[in-house]
Order: structure tokens, then sequence, then C-alpha cells
């Protein structure tokens, strides 16, 4: 009985990521906002600093880390908005398979649709501020680990708030402490690295962390999702 259904869950996984990303490139408009974002935030540090090289390398790692942490906050609004506004969610939560792995398939599906693309243009944020190049490979390590956890706990806040309106600003307010320590250790890496000191550690605990969160998240999600829509 186990063997016949793991390909109907499998599949249902498969559908609902290629459904996300398709509805995410039909508004790919929205994809390249955070992304533009990151690019005027970025290219204004050296006008407001100056041209130091020194300077802007000193700064370089925090400044992109937190400017895609806080373009990706830009998005976070709208993980589950569709699908609540078009009904898909009760019929989401209404369906043989697990909740929990549904959304987390949704909650993967928007970490492509909005992370990735600012990871990809990390390096040349970077390269703007002179970023050393010894230490591009502990920045885009760092961000791999970071964005996913921040998704994450995103999408628990997101579930929280399901249903109200403009929960924007809510929802900033209450993930921005929750990304502080995700700073510190990333940002801990970076420093380390630029330092020449080891930086393992600060990236084992971001690690660590982003495997905690891919167990519990998406049950806190799914628990959360039911209360705020049986409300």
């Amino acid at each position: 009985m186990l063997d016949t259904q793991r390909p109907g869950l499998t599949h249902a996984c498969v559908a609902v990521l290629r459904r996300d990303l398709t509805l995410a490139w039909r508004q790919r408009g929205d994809m390249v906002l955070p992304v533009l974002y990151a690019l005027i935030v970025t290219s204004l540090f050296p006008f407001a600093l100056g041209p130091e090289s020194a300077l802007l390398k000193r700064i370089a790692g925090g400044v992109v880390l937190v400017t895609v942490l806080l373009a990706m906050l830009l998005a976070l609004d709208a993980m589950f908005r569709s699908d609540i506004e078009d009904g898909s969610l009760e019929q989401l939560m209404l369906a043989p398979q697990p909740l929990a792995l549904m959304l987390g398939m949704k909650i993967l599906a928007h970490w492509l649709a909005t992370a990735l693309p600012l990871i990809v243009v990390a390096p040349m944020l970077a390269g703007m501020l002179h970023l050393p190049a010894a230490v591009m490979p502990v920045l885009m390590a760092a961000l791999l680990l970071a964005t996913p956890l921040l998704s994450l706990l995103g999408g628990i806040l997101v579930a929280l708030t399901a249903g109200t309106r403009r929960s924007g600003m809510l929802l900033a307010l209450m993930l921005l402490p929750l990304c502080v320590p995700v700073v510190i250790f990333a940002a801990g890496a970076l420093a380390a690295a630029q330092e020449g000191l080891p930086w393992i550690a600060p990236v084992a605990w971001l690690g660590a962390a982003l495997v905690l969160a891919v167990v519990l998240a998406p049950l806190a999600c799914a628990a959360a999702l039911r209360i705020a829509l049986d409300s």
C-alpha cells in the first residue's frame, strides 16, 4: 500500500511546484522588482560613502547580505496571496496529501522565484563594492543558507497573517527580529573570511538552523494556516 501511495505523493509535490513556478513566470515582472531594488540600493552606497576602495571592501559583504534579505521581504507577502484569493489553498487543505509537505513545495517555489535571482546577481553586487574575490565563495554559501532559512521563517508568519488585509507591514515587523540571528552568523562568516580567519563555524550554524527549519517550518506553517483560516 505504501508503494502505491508514493507515486501519488511525488506527483502532487511536482504538480504544486510546477504550478507555482508557472504562475511566477507569468508574473515575471514581480520577480524583477526585488532584483531592481537590490541593484539600486547597492549602487547608492558608493555615492553616499565615497569611492574609497578600502571602505567599500570592508562593508561590501554586509551590504550585499542585508540588501538581498530586505529585497526578499518585498515579495514575501505574496507567498500565499493568490492561493487564498482563488480558493486553491482551501482545496489544498482538503487534499489527501500532507498539508505540510504541500506548503513546503510552495515555499520552495517562492524561494526559486524570489531568492535565486538575487543570489545570481549577488556576485555583481559584491563586485560593485569591490568585495575581494577570495570572499565571494563565502558570500555565496552564506546566501544559499540564509535565504531559504528566511523563506521558511517567513512562510510561518505569512500563514499566521493569511486572510488579513495589508499585512505587509505587520509581516515585516514580525520577521525582522527573526532575521537578526541569520544576519549575525552570515555577516560573521564574511567578516572572518575577509580577516583571513576560520569562517566554517558560522556557516555550520546556519546550515544546522536550515536543517531544523526544513523539518519544523512546514509543520508550523500548516498549523498556523489552519488556525488563520478557521478563525
